[in-house]
């Protein structure tokens, strides 16, 4: 079970950075429901991708133990992830409304 805490973080801060996204631009927002799933699904993308751009995340996290700086990055690469997916997902739905 303790493999999955990265993934599950990176999916509730997700979460909160697709509704954090959505509040602060409304022009973008997806609704309640939207936000959460656009912002959970582009946290834990980037969550998993971020070790792969920077390797001292991966090895922060080695051997089960996680350290604040893991914990950190999991939540940071997850909450921006998730807010950025959101933002996307919304300016392109907007656009295509537009037509």
């Amino acid at each position: 079970m303790e493999q999955f805490l990265p993934l599950i973080m990176q999916l509730i801060a997700g979460a909160v950075g697709g509704n954090a996204a959505g509040a602060a631009a409304k022009n973008v927002s997806l609704g309640g429901l939207g936000n959460t799933i656009a912002g959970a699904v582009g946290g834990g993308a980037l969550g998993q991708l971020l070790p792969m751009i920077l390797p001292m995340l991966a090895s922060a996290g080695a051997g089960g133990n996680m350290d604040i700086g893991a914990i950190a990055g999991n939540l940071v690469g997850g909450g921006v992830g998730g807010a950025v997916l959101t933002a996307l997902i919304g300016f392109i739905k907007n656009k295509m409304a537009a037509k």
